[in-house]
C-alpha cells in the first residue's frame, strides 16, 4: 500500500521539524540525485566517494555548500523526500538547482510542490528571472518546468545536452 501522507515543504535548515530533515536527509537525497545523474550521463559510480568532488562536498557538508542559498525540502511524515536549492540571486537573477524527489514518492506533485515555493522564494525576494539548467533526457523535468513558465534560452553552460532554462517571476 503506498503511503498517502501529506507533504510540507520546508526552508532548511531552520523550519524542519525532525532530525530526518536535517542535515542526514538532505544528503541522502543529494547523493541520490547526483548518483543518479551519474548513472543517467553513462558514467556510473558505485558511491558517493566516486563523485566529483564539488559534489561530495554537497552531500558531505550542505550547510557549507549552499551559505547564502535558499534549501526547500519536502516532508512526509517527518522523512525527507525531496529537495530544491535556490542559489542566492546575483543581478536579479537566481537559479534553481538540484531538485530531486525520492522516486518512491514521485507522482505525488512534491517536485511541483518545491518549484512551486521556490518561484515565491525568488518572488518575495526581490529576483526578477530564475533559470536554471537540465539535461535534455530528462523531458518529465522539461515538461514540468516548461508548465512553470520556463522557456528554453541561449545556453550559458558549455556541457553538451545541458538544456538552459529561464522564467520570469
Amino acid at each position: 500500500m503506498t503511503d498517502q501522507r501529506e507533504v510540507v515543504i520546508v526552508r532548511w535548515p531552520g523550519q524542519a521539524p525532525s532530525s530526518e530533515a536535517s542535515e542526514d536527509g538532505l544528503a541522502r537525497l543529494l547523493a541520490a540525485y547526483h548518483l543518479g545523474t551519474e548513472a543517467e550521463k553513462g558514467a556510473p559510480v558505485a558511491d558517493v566517494d566516486g563523485l566529483p568532488p564539488r559534489y561530495r562536498a554537497e552531500i558531505s557538508d550542505p550547510r557549507a555548500a549552499f551559505v547564502g542559498d535558499v534549501v526547500l525540502v519536502a516532508l512526509s511524515g517527518g522523512v525527507a523526500v525531496g529537495c530544491l536549492v535556490v542559489a542566492a540571486a546575483v543581478g536579479g537573477r537566481s537559479e534553481i538547482k538540484r531538485l530531486w524527489t525520492d522516486p518512491e514518492f514521485r507522482g505525488r506533485g512534491i517536485a511541483s510542490g518545491l518549484l512551486r515555493a521556490a518561484l515565491a522564494q525568488a518572488a518575495e525576494d526581490g529576483v526578477g528571472r530564475v533559470r536554471l539548467s537540465v539535461w535534455e533526457w530528462r523531458t518529465g523535468a522539461i515538461a514540468l518546468y516548461e508548465r512553470f513558465g520556463f522557456i528554453v534560452t541561449e545556453s550559458w553552460d558549455g556541457r553538451d545536452r545541458l538544456v538552459c532554462m529561464e522564467c520570469v517571476v
